[in-house]
């Protein structure tokens, strides 16, 4: 009988320490990062590193993140999720269960992150998103998910709006996007903006992703679009860059959104990226003042060049964002690393009360209505690529230059 009863008393010590409920008692933040360190969004899921990385490293370099007068350094533990939504669900049940993570910083991707979001509620988990961006995370209303950067519906009217106001005014349109949950979102943000404007939408096509976009452009051609919009991404993007100047067609504006303002596309693409138009909501020119990490947008890309030899695109700054919003929610709860569930519930509610100037500009999260625990603090902005420089161009109170309209010809160039 004493047998089995020791047996017991084992077996309820080794549940209590494998229990994701059980705070770890330690002298730092250990943080879970679950992003795409392989497969098809792979180019994404290193800017979201780059961006976390920057983040914990400028803690660390500051003795870590004060709590009440004590600093706590920041270990960042990586899951992969494979650019696959299941094995993204899979590493934050890992992350939480095995590793026992503080709180976790979020997937590049929307398809992961509406996996993931589901996990981190289901063990109350605090979580948010440097770069996810679909409105279908928000509509969800998970009460443990934050994102730094504003749902594409939120961000996608700026550009449509940006082109419609040039000279001569365009009319018509045709806009593509691959199917997954970001890239679907924009092309029916950019669609429902373009009716809007009382554009002529010519085309409207969802293709599978990674599908090679030629014979659909080759009849997109025959249509002869003002403005062609794609939502993709990153390698998507090159590929469709790389399709039209194959098929020989260059529209009078080329609308992307998400991934032409990192220097991986413009290395990938050269001349070609010249005069493409983007949706985004922040550069590294960006007029923010900060008292936190980085004072300045500038002081952020220098950072960032100096790291990585590259100055970082609104992603990786989102990341980075993500960060520092989960530090100030700590310190104004006085969170100590190795939280309980009731700890972390007040972690929510202080990132649910975050309103801070940062680098990034203004991070508040909504909460309530469509766009609830999505950052609503930033204003979108109109990019284009000049010179192989990213410029703002819209709207009027943030230009840096002159729009240039129509695209030359590729053959032009």
């Amino acid at each position: 009988m004493k047998s089995v009863m020791v047996r017991v008393l084992l077996l309820l010590v080794a549940l209590f320490v494998a229990s994701p409920l059980h705070a770890e008692e330690r002298n730092f933040f250990k943080i879970g990062v679950i992003t795409e360190l392989s497969g098809d969004l792979v180019t994404g899921g290193n800017i979201t590193k780059r961006g976390y990385d920057l983040w914990a490293q400028e803690v660390n370099a500051k003795g870590g993140i004060d709590i009440k007068g004590k600093k706590y350094p920041v270990k960042l533990v990586y899951a992969d999720a494979q650019s696959n939504p299941a094995a993204g669900a899979a590493a934050a049940e890992r992350l939480i269960t095995q590793e026992q993570v503080d709180f976790i910083l979020g997937p590049y991707s929307s398809g992961v992150t509406l996996a993931v979001a589901p996990v981190v509620d289901k063990y109350k988990i605090p979580m948010i998103t440097g770069s996810a961006e679909s409105p279908l995370i928000w509509r969800n209303k998970f009460k443990y998910t934050f994102g730094t950067i504003p749902p594409i519906n939120f961000t996608g009217a700026t550009s449509i709006k940006t082109l419609t106001q040039l000279k001569p005014a365009p009319k018509t349109i045709a806009i593509i996007g691959s199917n997954d949950a970001f890239s679907k979102a924009t092309a029916e943000a950019y669609k429902t903006a373009a009716e809007a404007a009382k554009l002529k939408v010519l085309k409207f096509s969802i293709v599978p992703s990674g599908q090679d976009m030629t014979p659909l452009l080759s009849a997109v051609r025959s249509m002869k679009p003002d403005i062609i919009a794609f939502g993709g991404h990153d390698e998507e993007h090159v590929k469709f860059v790389k399709a039209l100047r194959q098929i020989g067609y260059t529209p009078k504006a080329l609308l992307m959104h998400c991934g032409i303002t990192d220097k991986a596309f413009t290395d990938a693409v050269g001349k070609d990226g010249e005069q493409i138009f983007g949706t985004t909501c922040w550069t590294g020119t960006a007029k923010t003042k900060s008292k936190i990490l980085w004072p300045t947008a500038a002081a952020y890309a220098a950072a960032s060049q100096k790291a990585y030899q590259n100055p970082g695109d609104y992603t990786q700054g989102g990341c980075s964002a993500a960060g520092i919003a989960f530090q100030v929610a700590l310190q104004k709860i006085g969170a100590k690393p190795g939280m309980n569930e009731e700890m972390r519930n007040k972690l929510v509610k202080a990132i649910e009360e975050v309103d801070v100037q940062t680098f990034y500009g203004r991070v508040k999260f909504a909460t309530s209505g469509e766009y609830y625990h999505a950052n609503i603090g930033l204003d979108p902005l109109t990019v284009q690529i000049q010179s192989g420089k990213i410029m703002t161009v819209g709207p009027k109170a943030s230009v840096e230059a002159a729009a240039q309209y129509p695209m030359k010809d590729w053959k032009s160039r």
